[in-house]
């Protein structure tokens, strides 16, 4: 595989959050992917503040180079009839497939507390063996809707769900397609969960058909640990940040996922207060970084 199979996107929350909109509710779609575009992305995830008509968000990327390469899916197999979310996934499916993505990056959010005020580790749901099942059967059926548009299903794991740990990890992947579910490795996560990102990529790495480029600062992560703080007041309080400006080494993992033969996206996705970090700033920062340390 050369290099060039590889495409480097960023997502828009660093700009604005959908889980906080506090956080950069004064910045415009517009602003947000022309400044995309000018840190020289040429990739996108789908943010709130997007246009919903598929016609009007593909003139807007266009005029600026970018496409998007995948959006969130809130799942809840666990706590939903499946058909209902079914109906939400079908929906999303067609209206990404609309704007040019072909992946499609699920999150169980049954129990979840990523956007309660509850500890985000103290407080973390862990699922039943009935609810394993569940997930598990729902997200191969959800994975054939979205091979049907030739699109790829992957499944994003998440501090304060019930896949957030590497045992859990490795038990969705034991238990499903696959061909029909795919991991949204995200290094940011992983690290903040006090896991080892390497060994989960090498486990993992023929499952890996997406990718979360996260930062983290362990300074912030020890604070919110010991305080026992929510999700998402360790994202206000600046846990994350951009490859290249906190402790983690990305080397490695762009080596291994390069050596794998990877081809996909690579996205920058690291949530911050716009206010205390210029969005243009941090993407120019990890755009170079990215650039000088896997050659992309």
């Amino acid at each position: 595989m050369g290099e060039t199979k590889i495409r480097v996107a960023i997502a828009p929350i660093g700009w604005t959050n959908d889980d906080l909109p506090e956080l950069g509710g004064e910045i415009s779609f517009e602003q947000c992917v022309s400044e995309m575009a000018l840190a020289g992305f040429v990739g996108s995830e789908v943010g709130n503040k997007y246009p919903k008509d598929p016609a009007v968000l593909n003139k807007a990327l266009k005029l600026r180079g970018l496409t998007i390469c995948n959006a969130w899916f809130s799942s809840f197999l666990t706590t939903k009839p499946y058909e209902e979310v079914e109906k939400a996934f079908i929906t999303h499916r067609d209206f990404l497939y609309a704007v040019g993505a072909r992946v499609i990056g699920a999150a169980e959010q049954g129990h979840s507390i990523q956007g309660l005020d509850k500890p985000v580790f103290d407080a973390k749901p862990v699922f039943t063996g009935e609810e394993w099942k569940r997930l598990c059967e729902g997200l191969n059926r959800l994975g054939k809707l979205a091979a049907e548009k030739g699109m790829q299903l992957t499944y994003h794991h998440h501090m304060g769900t019930g896949v957030q740990t590497a045992a859990e990890i490795d038990r969705l992947m034991e238990n499903t397609d696959p061909d029909g579910l795919g991991l949204l490795y995200d290094t940011g996560h992983l690290v903040f969960s006090a896991e080892d990102h390497i060994a989960v990529l090498k486990k993992w790495i023929k499952r890996i058909r997406h990718v979360h480029l996260k930062d983290m600062r362990p300074p912030i992560r020890e604070e919110a640990v010991k305080g026992k703080w929510s999700f998402l007041r360790a994202v206000k309080s600046g846990v994350f940040t951009v490859p290249g400006d906190g402790s983690v080494d990305f080397v490695p993992v762009f080596n291994e996922l390069k050596a794998a033969g990877y081809e996909g996206w690579w996205v920058v996705e690291a949530e911050q207060d716009p206010a205390k970090a210029n969005p243009l700033e941090y993407a120019i920062l990890a755009r170079s970084y990215i650039r000088e340390k896997a050659g992309l």
